[in-house]
């Protein structure tokens, strides 16, 4: 009984809680967003809250196209694989499901309206959204528990 209450799978079920809060957060903002046709500031000039759709890849660097949806699609498959069949520290497995949270967000994007709802534009850098900020801590707690193993 101890072993199934033990502190790590606290942890394990704590990260994924609060992976899952910030998928439906952003499944909500992203409906709203594209529901809305106002603009909000957030923080004065420099954070905003507005639709806009973004064909392109994260952060909207200019890599798009169909074969965009397929390339994901076999990220995600490669992910989920990896995740079923490898063994993987407490960081690593919290990083991939954030970055699996955030790229399965996006992708139901891309399969329902073509495009990514993005809806946090934050002036004079780039027009993001949630998944893409669990993507990003995904991949940097990733980077963090790769160079931590190498140093080991």
């Amino acid at each position: 009984m101890s072993k199934i209450i033990s502190s790590q799978n606290i942890k394990k079920i704590a990260w994924l809680i609060a992976g899952a809060i910030f998928f439906i957060i952003d499944r909500y903002l992203k409906n709203l967003a594209i529901t809305s046709n106002q603009s909000y500031d957030l923080l004065g000039d420099i954070l905003a809250f507005n639709f806009i759709p973004n064909y392109n890849i994260a952060f909207s660097l200019p890599l798009n196209g169909p074969w965009l949806i397929a390339v994901i699609s076999l990220i995600i498959i490669i992910i989920t694989a990896y995740l079923l069949l490898v063994k993987l520290r407490p960081l690593e497995r919290t990083a991939f499901s954030l970055i699996l949270l955030g790229a399965i967000s996006n992708l139901i994007d891309r399969l329902q309206y073509g495009y990514v709802i993005d809806y946090f534009d934050l002036k004079w850098f780039t027009i993001f959204n949630l998944a893409d900020v669990l993507i990003t801590l995904g991949t940097i707690f990733l980077i963090f528990s790769l160079s931590k193993k190498s140093h080991q």
